[in-house]
């Protein structure tokens, strides 16, 4: 099939990913896709002054109690989730502590630690025999009951390593795990239910996740802004992010340090940034945020106050202290700062460092905020609205406000809407959409933290740890992953250090997980994903041919405005593959290809004139011609790949026609000689 855009970076619109941030006081970081949730008035209820999930009216009102703040901060979770014993993390970073067990020497947790441990080295290494055997520890660890094992057993299942693919029993393992709280099962378990449309089971899973994503946050070592970076941009190595995440072996976060280093105070304040929310391939480190923030703030970047009063309020990377915290967001709103007024409302609020609780003046400060688009101000004054806190409750109000607040990526905002969603408060209830914003937040929840491992050994060559970790990932659910792992059996083929059934995956095997991989983030709104596997069926890639599901391919990424998927529906109409024979058609598709990108305008004109051609002149050779092109360029295409590109060859053919082209101008040169001297005879001196 024609293809006109082949290697070029494709506009990712895929579903809701946003950046969770750990702060109520201050404002969010930005999210990580934009986010835009477009509601019309059928989608909220004519009458929503009452529901059962809502405080009564006479509880609630002018002096409602503050206690009754919906807000995560003060239900933190006792232990860190990465530090559960299901949780990879401590076996991949020899900073954290080992995770706890069933007792001093349990032997299960032991077989799952040795098991795991050595599943991640074998993948490392290249090693299949050793990939064998930890996966026989882990399934001794798993029939022995232990949770993590069962969760990683399913996750061995349902991708057929080791042992033949089988969703059914990696279902059944997930549930045994999920049973006993094991987090990334719940995950994957949410996962399947979401992409078999059964909201009614997934709602409930993702709304117990994404609680415990914005909770988790507070105390886990992990950033509260998880970068999915995409290794792909179609289908060439996305270089500039990958360089923009090696932390602090980036020359730019170099520059900057020493930039801080000599001074600077806005590079301080950037550093601080940085560190805080464990931006670009960093750890977040508190401590260095509040040494930078400071450093800031010395030197005049008023930036840097609101984030320190952020941290005392938080106790991060120091001693909490509600007092400074009160002080420190007082300085950054005179200056003004208007998230700062946000921060100050909080504490009003809840009485935080304040002579004493003060409703009004919260709401006064949360206002100020939303009136300057400040996210955290709409959240707030939403939360106000729908507890009836302080004001008189209105669920419209309330609804109005946290919806500003989702697209402006507020996490709590997007977990209160899709509450409202699910419940039916405000909104009409929609367990679609509740399901989907849910999952946007869980996805940012402690168990994420494999995507930097996963980033972390793709940048240092780690090609078998960093398939197996987004693997792993992609289980969960994850688009990013998915995609990722998908290129990476693409792009590295055998090098990929991809397991089968029975030891290193056949080519089979991996175009199938492959194509799988692609298919689930096709799923997920990634039209690159859309367009790879039309491109499976049309030429047969790893899959038997097969036209009509290519097309049905093509139209969902046509779906979302890709270019190539429109251009390849028109070509398929004009040839009858897969689709009905319609020029008609095929001109529209063509002429939309233009519309959405104009880098298609060369390739539609001559898709066109193909077209006039074939209407003019049916039964000509041109047209003969064109239709015999599909056969001729994967022979021409597999030439150029195995003669003209083999180093050797290269090299001779390009001094042959070095060679050509020097007789070519001393020829030339002479019949231009020639023909300036007509009358001169051959063989005289010149």
């Amino acid at each position: 099939m024609a293809r006109f855009l082949h290697h070029r970076p494709l506009l990712l619109l895929a579903a809701v990913s946003v950046a969770i941030v750990a702060s109520s006081l201050v404002r969010p970081a930005a999210a990580v896709r934009p986010f835009v949730l477009v509601l019309s008035v059928d989608d909220f209820l004519k009458d929503s002054s009452a529901h059962p999930s809502l405080p009564s009216a006479d509880s609630a009102g002018a002096d409602g109690d503050a206690d009754e703040w919906d807000d995560f901060a003060d239900d933190s979770p006792g232990a860190d989730p990465l530090l559960s014993p299901s949780s990879w993390v401590p076996l991949l970073d020899p900073s954290s502590s080992p995770p706890p067990g069933d007792g001093p020497d349990s032997p299960a947790d032991s077989l799952f630690v040795a098991g795991a441990r050595a599943m991640l080295s074998a993948a490392s290494e290249g090693d299949d025999a050793a990939f064998i055997t930890a996966a026989a520890q882990i399934e001794a660890a798993a029939t022995a009951g232990h949770p993590g094992a069962q969760s990683a057993l399913a996750f061995l299942s349902g991708a057929g390593m080791t042992r033949p693919a089988s969703r059914s029993r990696a279902f059944l393992l997930h549930t045994f795990a999920a049973d006993a709280g094991d987090l990334q099962s719940k995950m994957a378990i949410a996962y399947s239910y979401f992409r078999q449309e059964m909201y009614e089971e997934a709602v409930v899973l993702y709304a117990e996740l994404a609680e415990a994503a914005l909770t988790s946050s507070l105390i886990s070592k992990e950033p509260p802004v998880i970068e999915p970076i995409r290794l792909h941009s179609g289908t060439e190595e996305n270089k500039e992010a990958l360089r923009k995440s090696r932390g602090e072996d980036d020359e730019d976060f170099q520059i900057t340090e020493y930039q801080a280093q000599r001074g600077n105070a806005g590079a301080m304040y950037k550093l601080g940034l940085l560190y805080y929310y464990g931006l670009r391939g960093l750890r977040r480190d508190y401590r260095k945020a509040f040494h930078w923030f400071s450093k800031a703030v010395e030197k005049g970047d008023t930036r840097a106050m609101e984030l320190l009063g952020e941290i005392y309020a938080r106790g991060a990377g120091v001693e909490r202290n509600y007092t400074e915290a009160y002080k420190w967001l007082a300085l950054a709103a005179k200056q003004p700062h208007y998230s700062a007024y946000n921060g100050l409302g909080y504490l009003y609020v809840k009485g935080y460092g304040v002579e004493k609780k003060n409703l009004t003046k919260a709401r006064e400060y949360f206002k100020l905020a939303a009136d300057n688009k400040e996210a955290g101000g709409h959240y707030n004054l939403g939360v106000l609205y729908l507890k009836g806190i302080g004001v008189k409750r209105d669920i419209i109000e309330a609804s109005n406000h946290l919806l500003q607040a989702v697209n402006a990526g507020q996490p709590k905002a997007i977990y209160q809407v899709a509450k409202l969603f699910q419940k039916g408060i405000g909104l009409k209830r929609n367990l679609h959409m509740a399901t989907m914003l849910y999952k946007s937040v869980a996805e940012r929840g402690p168990w994420s933290s494999l995507s930097r491992w996963a980033l972390e050994s793709y940048l240092k060559g780690d090609l078998g740890k960093a398939l197996l970790l987004y693997s792993r990932m992609a289980d969960l659910g994850y688009e990013v992953a998915q995609s990722n792992a998908a290129w990476i059996l693409d792009r590295y083929g055998d090098q990929s250090i991809c397991m089968g059934e029975s030891g290193f995956c056949t080519d089979m095997e991996r175009h199938l997980r492959s194509h799988a991989l692609w298919w689930q983030a096709s799923e997920q709104g990634n039209e690159h994903a859309a367009l790879l596997i039309g491109d499976a069926y049309y030429y047969g890639r790893g899959v038997a041919r097969d036209y009509e599901r290519a097309a049905e391919a093509y139209m969902h990424a046509q779906s979302q405005s890709n270019a190539q998927a429109m251009f390849n529906l028109g070509y398929m109409h004009e040839h009858g593959h897969g689709l009905p024979l319609d020029l008609h058609l095929a001109k529209r598709y063509y002429d939309q290809a233009v519309e959405v990108d104009s880098a298609a305008k060369l390739p539609v004109m001559l898709a066109l004139t193909s077209l006039w051609l074939r209407k003019n002149y049916a039964d000509s050779f041109m047209v003969r011609f064109i239709d015999s092109l599909p056969e001729i360029y994967p022979v021409v295409e597999e030439w150029v790949e195995n003669v003209l590109m083999d180093e050797g060859n290269a090299t001779i053919l390009t001094l042959f026609a070095c060679l050509v082209t020097v007789l070519y101008l001393r020829e030339r040169q002479r019949r231009q000689v020639a023909a300036a001297n007509p009358q001169q005879p051959d063989g005289a001196a010149m």
